[in-house]
């Protein structure tokens, strides 16, 4: 058993973000049923890397979820819907702000349905303020909430991570919502509403440079390689042209690097002797670092530095990741036969391991929106075969 199998998620919305959640929360056991207009399904069936004009995105990220068709703007969906939230625990959306409650959706009425409902929403900036209004997408909100500008080389535009991250932040950290007014709602009896911002999910991982500026008056600067002030932890190439990632800024471990390079005096030199010392003279340290490092094949010194207690890793692939020895046996890899192709696609499992009641990969993504129907209307809200045909008939589902 899952540690959430007795919840149900209506899964509202497309894209990343709160279909992101939403898989989160099918992993664990959740019933997560992804809602999609007839007219229109998520663009995310349509994005990754083709083969034989297929794509494999949505095969992984909408695994575990029950697909349905539903048409929100209309009367009779809008009723369906409500007839749904009665039995449901989580409405997970991610529309721009004020779109359920033009659809006539608003918490208000969900609420009045159900007391208990949890409300989770997703958007750019979040439900208030003056950007509210705004559309937003991961790459605008890493740029305004300054995490962009933490990223590449000083003086130069700053690059962005190949990967939708603000995206991927903002569905772990409306999970993390959910999880906390789920949890909440046994206390209270009631639900409420969770309101994650692309913009402020990427804005909570800065770590110190808000208090550091606001006391300090510091702007800390992309780093390149490297953290400003914190070394060495930086990449150094190895003999044979590689890079190797060395992190040894803790005190106990910079006394074993220094060992290991045939140097331990550095350890007790007054440049080097401690964090803030190391900061100050990060170019001299990082370049005694290269020198020595440029001697040993990277994998010899990957070797070297973890059986000496120093931290250190190759920058590997996906290539060289799917083989990772460490993420293999740790099951991190899980295939998923992809319905439409009857391949099998392997995909990241379920993240963190739970010894009790773990989570798991149950089904792929179903291959065409509204598979489900039948199921869902007929299961859970009683509808026959004739009605169904009608809601078919009139676009509704």
């Amino acid at each position: 058993m899952g540690a959430l199998d007795d919840v149900r998620v209506l899964e509202l919305g497309t894209l990343i973000a709160g279909p992101y959640a939403g898989r989160l929360l099918a992993d664990n056991g959740a019933d997560v049923i992804k809602v999609e207009a007839p007219d229109r399904p998520d663009p995310l069936r349509e994005w990754g890397q083709a083969s034989g004009g297929h794509q494999f995105f949505w095969t992984v990220h909408a695994r575990n979820k029950r697909c349905v068709t539903l048409d929100l703007r209309t009367d009779r969906g809008r009723d369906l819907l409500l007839r749904l939230v009665e039995q449901s625990d989580v409405v997970l959306e991610s529309f721009r702000p004020g779109t359920l409650e033009r659809w006539g959706l608003g918490y208000d009425v969900l609420a009045a349905v159900n007391p208990r409902i949890v409300l989770a929403r997703v958007s750019g900036y979040g439900q208030t303020g003056p950007l509210a209004d705004r559309a937003g997408y991961a790459s605008v909100a890493e740029a305004v909430s300054g995490l962009r500008h933490l990223n590449g080389y000083p003086g130069q535009l700053p690059p962005r991570i190949a990967l939708s991250l603000g995206d991927s932040l903002a569905g772990m950290f409306a999970y993390q919502g959910i999880l906390a007014a789920l949890h909440a709602r046994h206390r209270t009896g009631r639900g409420q509403v969770v309101d994650t911002a692309l913009t402020e999910a990427c804005l909570a991982i800065l770590e110190s440079t808000v208090p550091d500026y606001d006391q300090t008056g510091h702007v800390r600067q992309p780093g390149g390689t490297r953290l400003d002030r914190v070394s060495p932890s930086n990449l150094y190439r190895a003999k044979d042209g590689l890079p190797v990632l060395i992190a040894a800024n803790q005190d106990t471990v910079f006394a074993r690097l220094a060992e290991l390079m045939g140097r331990p005096e550095l350890a007790v030199d007054p440049r080097f002797v401690n964090h803030t010392s190391r900061g100050e003279h990060q170019d001299e340290l990082d370049d005694l670092i290269a020198e020595w490092a440029g001697t040993i094949t990277a994998q010899e010194l990957i070797d070297r530095c973890n059986a000496a207690g120093v931290v250190a890793g190759g920058v590997n692939t996906v290539a060289e990741v799917v083989v990772e020895p460490q993420f293999v046996e740790r099951g991190l890899f899980v295939d998923h036969v992809d319905q439409q192709t009857g391949h099998a696609v392997k995909g990241v499992g379920v993240v963190p391991h739970l010894s009790d009641t773990a989570g798991e990969v149950r089904w792929a993504g179903p291959s065409e929106p509204g598979v489900h129907n039948d199921d869902v209307y007929r299961e859970l809200l009683g509808l026959d075969r004739a009605e169904l045909d009608d809601l078919v008939a009139a676009g509704v589902v």
